[in-house]
């Protein structure tokens, strides 16, 4: 039967295959001289209070050493202007490259940390390490957010809301880049009561 639901699923060995994700960029470094930038995919909030962040990151990775070593970093969120940043920041290395410089990002001073900001980004989410688990092939960086800042450009000076849907963020998928699509509804809007209006609407619709 064509409407039939198909049930069968294949059995793949266990992988990381938990997509969407954020393709972030991560900057650090304690000075101009050092400053570095890397793609991160593997980024998560882990609590709210206090406000904490994770990234995984190889030992092998520049970055990784300048992170360990200062304990700091910012992660940057991405946008469709940033793509093309993004993934090169992602396929070279620091060792060899000045990825601000080359990539045509521009630094930033932190308010609260030394590692700077990417000014492209639409927002920026400082934060201090406070405990690192090697975990296999990566390294989990477990840390505490200690400040955020924002773009003012994404600011409604009417509402003073925060449009941040308006910048066009990056995802990550199964080795591919994605634009965020459009909103299908807010947080809890499955089970807020509608309006008594609407309701008379629909179900004078149903009568018909």
């Amino acid at each position: 039967m064509e409407n039939e639901v198909k049930t069968a699923r294949e059995a793949w060995k266990p992988g990381t295959l938990l997509y969407p994700v954020p393709a972030v960029l991560v900057s650090c470094g304690a000075a101009p001289e050092e400053w570095n930038v890397l793609t991160i995919a593997w980024t998560g909030t882990v609590c709210s209070d206090p406000p904490m962040c994770s990234i995984s990151v190889r030992p092998e990775r520049y970055s990784y050493e300048i992170i360990r070593r200062t304990g700091e970093f910012v992660i940057n969120l991405t946008t469709v202007r940033l793509a093309r940043a993004t993934d090169w920041c992602g396929v070279r290395s620091g060792r060899e490259h000045d990825k601000f410089r080359e990539a045509g990002l521009t630094p930033l001073q932190a308010a609260y940390v030394s590692a700077p900001l990417i000014a492209e980004s639409p927002l920026h989410i400082e934060c201090r390490v406070k405990q690192v688990l090697p975990l296999g092939s990566h390294d989990l960086f477990l840390a505490e957010v200690v400040g955020i800042e924002v773009d003012p450009a994404y600011i409604d000076p009417a509402t003073g809301r925060f449009d941040l849907e308006r910048a066009g963020l990056l995802a990550y998928a199964h080795g591919a880049y994605y634009e965020l699509g459009r909103r299908l509804g807010q947080f809890g809007w499955s089970v807020r009561k509608r309006p008594a209006v609407q309701r008379r609407k629909r179900m004078g619709k149903r009568e018909r």
